[in-house]
């Protein structure tokens, strides 16, 4: 049996997906920027996709520009600010993706000035101590993930929206996890930009989008012809901007459905987890968290290095963290972050999604308990 857990690393194309994405790659080859029919079409479809997501967010077409995913949306929403508002401090935490952390990094050697907001105990953002942040730090530029792809924590979005107004920041939100899997009114939250990837929901991968609220200005982090109003350089992705906005439709018109199977699965795997493997923890506000994931703590083992590797074999796809960071030896930045002491002790992330299956957590469970000798349930 073949099992995928994997799904906050990237998520299985959708079908209805592909086949829209092919009519456009068989048959509607023109240049968005070429004036002539060939062009005028892709164009036309190109525009057609930004109005439709915008509709869905509840935003301006003229707010949403088209990226090669995430990580690119998420340096433009950054080094942007910076550059166009000579920004000299940036708020963020230590769980943010690397996206976000190592633009940071960079703008430090540069010399802006970072700060690390505190944590709960659960790994919640200390919304009392970003409050101080930003009454000693006029005009900084806040970003914070809207749900973390680790651990599944959620941000209160609209609650440090409201904060950054209150003290004249820009506020930037990583929006990757939770866009699809949530509703997303940018009507009623104050942030300045947002970002999203639609390989997380179902689209494909290289495609991605942020959105830049009209009242802030910035300029390109791509620079090349005139493609998207002159903020990012480069052909378009045509048929990857269709399956974006096919899997967007798709996931906005089942989200309720979607969230409710996959929920039902999780609870499922965490019981069983629970009655089966004596010592195990959870990470993260399990209960309130991203409901696509569950971070797992195991007991210690000496071959703690190894269990992804023997779940592997046995056709099980998880991960120990993001996936952007696989191969790394340092482990899982967030788990550090929140102060778990994990020497031989495993953390594995399964995420789901709505192909996900009860089945299939009856497979993983009983290889798991294969690998931990001591159990409480036989």
């Amino acid at each position: 049996m073949k099992v995928y857990f994997d799904n906050a690393a990237t998520t299985p194309l959708a079908p209805e997906v592909l086949k829209e994405m092919l009519v456009v790659l068989e048959g509607k080859h023109g240049n968005p920027s070429s004036i002539h029919a060939y062009g005028r079409e892709a164009k036309s479809i190109v525009e057609k996709a930004r109005k439709s997501i915008a509709t869905m967010l509840n935003c301006s077409p003229a707010e949403l520009f088209f990226t090669s995913g995430g990580t690119e949306a998420d340096n433009m929403a950054i080094r942007s600010a910076v550059d166009a508002y000579k920004i000299t401090h940036i708020i963020s935490s230590p769980l943010e993706h690397h996206a976000v952390l190592h633009t940071i990094e960079d703008l430090e050697h540069k010399g802006v000035k970072k700060s690390h907001v505190k944590l709960t105990d659960n790994g919640h953002i200390d919304l009392k101590d970003l409050e101080r942040l930003l009454k000693e730090n006029p005009r900084s530029l806040v970003s914070l993930m809207h749900a973390n792809n680790e651990i599944g924590n959620l941000l209160d979005i609209v609650a440090v929206g409201e904060l950054c107004a209150k003290y004249d920041a820009l506020f930037h939100s990583d929006t990757v996890q939770s866009v699809c899997h949530y509703s997303i009114d940018l009507q009623k939250m104050k942030v300045h930009f947002i970002t999203g990837a639609a390989h997380k929901f179902h689209g494909p991968k290289g495609i991605g989008f942020i959105y830049v609220n009209s009242s802030v200005k910035v300029p390109p982090l791509i620079y090349g012809g005139g493609q998207e109003r002159n903020m990012r350089g480069g052909t378009e992705n045509v048929s990857g901007i269709v399956g974006l906005a096919k899997a967007m439709d798709i996931a906005h018109k089942e989200m309720k459905e979607h969230a409710a199977h996959i929920q039902e699965v999780r609870s499922y795997m965490k019981s069983k987890l629970e009655k089966n493997i004596q010592g195990i923890e959870f990470n993260g506000d399990v209960d309130a968290g991203l409901y696509t994931v569950l971070n797992v703590m195991f007991p210690v083992t000496p071959d703690a290095e190894m269990l992804l590797m023997k779940l592997d074999i046995d056709g099980i796809a998880a991960s120990g963290g993001s996936a952007c960071s696989s191969g790394s030896s340092v482990g899982s930045h967030v788990i550090a972050a929140l102060g778990k002491k994990i020497i031989d002790r495993p953390v594995i992330r399964f995420s789901f999604s709505k192909y996900s299956t009860k089945e299939e957590v009856d497979y993983v469970v009983g290889k798991l308990v294969e690998l931990f000798p001591v159990k409480v349930v036989a």
